[in-house]
């Protein structure tokens, strides 16, 4: 695989992923500056709600990253009506499992928004905005699955257009319902529940498009399904360990008081923003992995790898430095309050120091999961839950004396600690990768 070939392919893939993968935390961006606007209570109830949110559609991730590699793969091998079923399959189950997901959600919106430490009014906000965006879980997970499937076949331009286009409808309703209708932190729920279901539909009819263009039929079936699902369990294993270390997290800043748990979302968000941002070239990993290994080239695969890992960790470089010294023009954006503003600025600052190392993990990421390293990835990522355990037992253990400092130090110390995740995670996948068991070839 020729160097001028292998920079075409991985910025081909990249680049429209970049600007669809950017378009998807706007969502949460403009949804944390319009309700920050509202009162800090309100900000921090957004920062509960969307931890949990996140974790719900975290949790069926697999639905985007299994089906990249399934199609991927299928497409490196050449087998048409395995790339359509897949797809297929994989929006199928992304329905089943978003009916589930939003009804335990929905009904247990104010347990789960109290386990993660809100209370008083942060607990009422938090609860409302959970159960009206929980109606928008099946179109969340329906977008998940039909963007891996075009992903898979090397198609990252229309989820460019879909993000965008979803994006700015986000942005209109959200605005409209909060502001024009008065419904506060609800309206912001309606508003991106909303834009959702218009990107699931958008992606179903191109999808269905290729489905009629190959000449199969629409139908279920019941034996892919469950295949999508089994294959996909690892993955699910892996993300509950992520999606652990995140709510964790959540709960550490909750204990450090109102203020910092603000500063956090915040924080977070513009975290979120640039770990998508980074992960364009996982999408690009995803992809050309799989089908690099479905077409039996593993020596173009190993270029492919090298070449995103450099990318990577300049990339993260970058836009760390970018980050860390935008902190007081972003932190006004989000809140009015000049104690969030001051914790948001300190922590953007370890933020951006870190950043090289999450481009290097989120590179080495969408290349196992491109390969279907699933099971590995779900043994790995537990291992760096327990060491991530004894990080957020000392933060824990010195809340109170970490608030005493004020908001901005129990924040820089919040943000240490997840760095030190960073940092477990990353030793993780470099021992991995420099070993061969992750490159089969051929289809599995």
């Amino acid at each position: 695989m020729r160097s001028p070939t292998l920079t075409r392919q991985i910025l081909g893939l990249a680049v429209p992923a970049f600007f669809a993968l950017v378009a998807e935390p706007l969502f949460l961006l403009v949804d944390s500056a319009i309700i920050g606007h509202l009162g800090t209570p309100q900000l921090a109830g957004l920062g509960v709600a969307g931890s949990v949110l996140a974790t719900a559609v975290g949790v069926f991730v697999f639905l985007a990253y299994g089906t990249t590699a399934t199609v991927a793969r299928a497409l490196g091998a050449g087998a048409e009506q395995r790339v359509v079923s897949a797809g297929v399959d994989g929006t199928a189950l992304a329905l089943v499992l978003g009916v589930l997901a939003a009804a335990g959600v929905a009904l247990g919106a104010e347990p789960l928004c109290a386990a993660l430490g809100a209370t008083g009014e942060v607990l009422q906000h938090a609860v409302v905005y959970l159960r009206v965006s929980a109606l928008g879980l099946p179109a969340m997970l329906v977008v998940l699955a039909i963007t891996g499937a075009l992903r898979g076949v090397q198609d990252t331009r229309t989820p460019l257009v879909v993000s965008v286009v979803g994006f700015s409808l986000n942005a209109v309703l959200n605005l409209a319902f909060v502001y024009g209708l008065g419904w506060g932190i609800a309206g912001s729920a309606w508003g991106t529940v909303l834009a959702q279901l218009a990107m699931a539909s958008a992606l179903f009819a191109v999808w269905f498009r290729r489905l009629r263009a190959s000449g199969s039929r629409l139908r279920l079936r019941p034996g892919g399904v469950l295949t999508a699902a089994r294959d996909g369990a690892p993955l699910v294993v892996r993300t509950l360990a992520l999606r652990a270390i995140l709510l964790l997290t959540v709960w550490v800043a909750a204990s450090l008081g109102e203020v910092t748990l603000a500063a956090y979302q915040v924080t977070f968000a513009v975290w979120t923003l640039l770990a998508f941002a980074l992960d364009a070239l996982a999408i690009a990993g995803q992809a050309l992995t799989g089908k690099g290994l479905g077409a039996a080239d593993v020596a173009g695969v190993r270029a492919a790898t090298a070449t995103m890992v450099r990318w990577g960790i300049v990339g993260g470089a970058g836009m760390g430095l970018l980050v860390a010294l935008s902190g007081p023009l972003v932190a006004p954006l989000f809140t009015p309050d000049a104690r969030v503003q001051a914790a948001v600025i300190a922590a953007l600052v370890v933020v951006g120091i870190g950043q090289p190392v999450s481009g290097y993990v989120f590179v080495l990421d969408g290349v196992l999961i491109g390969a279907g390293d699933g099971r590995w990835l779900a043994r790995g990522m537990i291992l760096v839950l327990l060491g991530y355990l004894p990080v957020v037992a000392l933060l824990r253990l010195n809340a109170d004396a970490l608030a005493a400092q004020g908001p901005v130090v129990a924040t820089v110390a919040l943000w240490l600690g997840f760095t030190a995740f960073m940092l477990i995670r990353s030793a993780m996948l470099r021992w991995r990768e420099r070993r061969d068991a992750w490159l089969v070839t051929g289809l599995v």
